[in-house]
Formats: C-alpha cells, sequence, structure tokens
C-alpha cells in the first residue's frame, strides 16, 4: 500500500472518529422536557425532522454544535461546547432554530459562556470477569476515556443503578455504542461487547432514543444475584485473604418517617401600666429638649414603646413542630456487597449471606467455597 494513500485513511478514520463523538440532542421544553430530536450529522432544514423552531433546551455531547436561527445555517447563529443548556432564552434562540451543524474546534467561535459539567445520578459498576468477579470499577459520572483510569478494554459485567448510561468501544463515545438500562449484566460477551468498552456517559431520562440502541433488557437488581460456581476445581491451591469491607445493599426505595415534636415558644407580654408613664414622660422630654412641632408626639411614642417592654411579662406556651427523616432500609438486605484484596489489586463479590472475617480464594484472586 502506497503511503499517501494510507495518510489518506488515516486522515478519514479520524475524520469519522471526531464525527461519531458528535451529538447534539434538541428538547421541545426547557429543563430538557417534552419531545426530542437527536442529531449526529448537519441537519439544514429542521423542517425536515418536523422540529422547525420548536427548541428551548438543548444538551451537546463530544464536539462543538453551530445552531442557526434560520434554515441553510442563516441568520443569527451561535457555537455551542459541549454541556447541558437548560434554556435557549438567555441566547434570544428559544424556539427559533432551523438549523445545526458541528462547528469544529475554533475558540474564537464560542458566544455563549461553557455551561456547567453534566452531573450524573446514578451509578455504574464494571467488573474485570463475568458474572460480577475480579476487579472492578464504579463511576457516577461520564468517563471519556478508560485508559486514564487503567480500565480500558477490561469489563466483562457490569451493574447499572440510577438512570441508562451509554458504553463505547472507543474513547470519546465513538464506535460501536450500546445503551445500558438499570439492572445487572452478567455477561458483556453476549452483546458482543466483552473487554471492549472504553468510554461511557449517562444519558438524560427526559431524552428518546432508537430502540436498536438499547443492549438487551437486564436483571432487575432486585432478583437474587447470580449463582456463581465457587467450588474448589481440582487440584487448585486456595488461598485465605482478609475481607476489608462488606456492604448490605438494598434496592428498594427508602421509607421516609415523619412525627410532631412539642416545642416551647416564650413571647413577652407587653405592660400596659408601663405604656401609659413612658408616654407621659417622652412626651415632656419631647417639649422640653426636641423644641419644635411634633417632637412631643415623638417623644411620646417612643416613651410608650419603652414603657410597654419595661417591667411586662413573659408567655410560654408550645406548639406542634413536624419533623421528617429517611428510616434505614427493614428487613433482609438483598445482597452483600464484599470487598478484598489480593496481590494489591481490589476485588468484589457480591454475596447471598453475609460473609466472614476472611475469604478462601483461587491463586487467581476468585473466592471459593
Amino acid at each position: 500500500m502506497k503511503p499517501l494513500f494510507k495518510l489518506a485513511l488515516a486522515v478519514l478514520a479520524t475524520a469519522a472518529a471526531c464525527h461519531a463523538s458528535a451529538e447534539i440532542t434538541f428538547f421541545e421544553h426547557p429543563d430538557f422536557q417534552g419531545r426530542a430530536v437527536t442529531l449526529h450529522h448537519p441537519v439544514d432544514n429542521f423542517e425536515r425532522r418536523g422540529f422547525n423552531d420548536q427548541a428551548s433546551s438543548v444538551i451537546v455531547r463530544g464536539e462543538p454544535w453551530e445552531v442557526c436561527e434560520h434554515a441553510d445555517f442563516g441568520g443569527r447563529c451561535v457555537v455551542l461546547r459541549p454541556g447541558e443548556y437548560p434554556s435557549l432564552h438567555e441566547f434570544h434562540l428559544s424556539n427559533k432554530l432551523s438549523s445545526a451543524r458541528e462547528a469544529g474546534r475554533d475558540e474564537g467561535r464560542y458566544d455563549p459562556p461553557p455551561p456547567p459539567p453534566i452531573q450524573a445520578q446514578g451509578q455504574v459498576t464494571l467488573f474485570e470477569h463475568d458474572g460480577f468477579r475480579g476487579r472492578s470499577f464504579s463511576a457516577e459520572q461520564d468517563i471519556p476515556d478508560f485508559r486514564r483510569f487503567g480500565f480500558n478494554d477490561r469489563a466483562s459485567s457490569v451493574t447499572v443503578a440510577g438512570g441508562a448510561w451509554e458504553v463505547c468501544e472507543h474513547p470519546e463515545y465513538s464506535g460501536r455504542c450500546m445503551i445500558l438500562r438499570p439492572g445487572r449484566y452478567p455477561d458483556l460477551g453476549s452483546m458482543g461487547m466483552n473487554d471492549r468498552v472504553s468510554s461511557m456517559r449517562w444519558l438524560r431520562p427526559a431524552a428518546h432514543y432508537e430502540e436498536w440502541r438499547y443492549a438487551p433488557s437486564p436483571v432487575p437488581l432486585s432478583a437474587p444475584v447470580p449463582v456463581y460456581d465457587w467450588h474448589r476445581r481440582p487440584q487448585e491451591r486456595l488461598v485465605e485473604v482478609p475481607v476489608s469491607a462488606v456492604h448490605a445493599v438494598y434496592t428498594g426505595p427508602q421509607q421516609q418517617r415523619c412525627w410532631i415534636e412539642r416545642e416551647q415558644v416564650v413571647q413577652r407580654e407587653p405592660n400596659p401600666a408601663g405604656a401609659l408613664v413612658g408616654g407621659v414622660i417622652g412626651g415632656i422630654l419631647g417639649h422640653q429638649i426636641g423644641g419644635g412641632h411634633g417632637s412631643g408626639a415623638v417623644g411620646a411614642f417612643a416613651g410608650a414603646v419603652v414603657g410597654a417592654n419595661a417591667g411586662g411579662g413573659t408567655v410560654v406556651s408550645t406548639q406542634g413542630v413536624q419533623r421528617c427523616a429517611s428510616s434505614p432500609p427493614q428487613g433482609r438486605p438483598d445482597y452483600w456487597d464484599v470487598t478484598y484484596y489480593y496481590r494489591g489489586v481490589e476485588h468484589h463479590v457480591q454475596t447471598s449471606n453475609p460473609p466472614g472475617p476472611s475469604l478462601t480464594i483461587s491463586e487467581d484472586g476468585e473466592p471459593r467455597l
């Protein structure tokens, strides 16, 4: 293959990777509500998507996008950095957009300030082996490149708690991607993603995606933990390791407990006699010191206030105050998440019963009975 042709292929591959990572989702209402449309390619007229002059909020992922108020990228245009824009009103573009395209990385073209980072509302735990075994990695935010965390192309099983997450085979959410719903995925090999996850991001609940982008239905979090054959293999050498941490996991919703507490309230009781005397004295002083019209009235008022508060009693009463707190989960946990270290590597295992102070494991670090 000629060097020039190789260079052309490399340029095309780089452009395709950048293009695949560019995504923008428009929402019909502010705060990412209502109907949504997701684009991965330029659209010169939103009428073809039935979404002309209807966007009120936007999420930009991967690369910057240029959005314009007229078709064919005409009229006023704004370049949006990757992030969340809960309202287009501040840019005077709410319900005015008619076209959009990728904008590249020309910093001079950015109009609005960068949005705050996208905050995920859930957690994903990836495991090195199938059946939720081996080394694990947990995240509560977008991971554009797993190489930064030493977990690139190592995931074989996943648990998802809270929201939908997209996992992709290349960094920056490119290549083949699949959306994971909340639940347990004991074997990523069944969906062609074993040891292929290089990036991961959380998807907002209001966003709508084509059904083909979703992975097969997972095992519900509330279902019993899949049983793995932990029995000793023939001629296998075993090692005893201490348990580092144990967490009881409840997947059901938390209950709120409320009650009424009686609280004392102290109020001062005014002194009518003191108010009368204070008013008289205040009026006299006002005439002697003020020397002007209205000075007596002002002095009488001030004296009445001071006299009313002087010598008055206090009244103590009680009133009901409602207080609430989340009560701890009741009953048996759904499973126990057990942490142990072997050869300097953190391992996790999920068990249906609480473990003892130590675990018996194989030389590969897998628990054994």
